[in-house]
């Protein structure tokens, strides 16, 4: 297996059946992962904001680390691929309330609604999410198989349920 890491404000796609994209330390960031069986695309974006309008130059530089320009980017890289909409299986892990204990900011779950938001504009239904909390969390996902693997601190690691694309499982 080829481990391919996906840093902060990071994105990866492939049809390699060998790779595992993986992502650590998910706080208030979150992972969304995507995985097509037919076309054996796999892709994984760690977005870190979200919008592109908080700060206009950081998302010039890099759109990657903002949920309404990163998840785009996402998608439109695994459609070229070969990757198709209605077979994508969506997984989304992270939006955790860390090192902001009084809710200030609430950057996990302000992350977790424009995510949502974007994924409902674009019709994609998430098939399983592990958002919230308070811990930091490290996901997996194995290209060939789209098994996607989770591990909270101190914490083993656990496989999430798949789920058939068109249908929902809160985890």
């Amino acid at each position: 297996m080829n481990n391919v890491v996906i840093g902060i404000g990071d994105c990866q796609v492939s049809k390699d059946a060998d790779s595992v994209l993986v992502t650590y330390a998910l706080g208030s960031c979150i992972a969304v992962i995507i995985h097509d069986p037919v076309a054996s695309v796999g892709g994984m974006l760690h977005f870190m904001l979200p919008e592109s309008s908080l700060d206009p130059v950081k998302a010039e530089k890099n759109p990657l680390m903002f949920a309404d320009t990163g998840i785009p980017i996402l998608f439109r890289s695994a459609y070229q691929l070969g990757a198709d909409k209605k077979r994508l299986a969506v997984t989304v892990a992270g939006g955790a309330q860390m090192m902001d204990t009084q809710g200030t900011f609430n950057i996990g779950k302000r992350n977790c609604l424009a995510m949502r938001k974007i994924l409902w504009k674009a019709g994609v239904l998430v098939q399983a999410e592990y958002l919230g909390g308070m811990v930091s969390r490290t996901v997996r996902l194995e290209v060939s198989s789209g098994k996607v693997m989770l591990r909270e601190a101190g914490q083993p690691e656990q496989e999430l349920p798949r789920v058939a694309p068109g249908m929902r499982k809160a985890i």
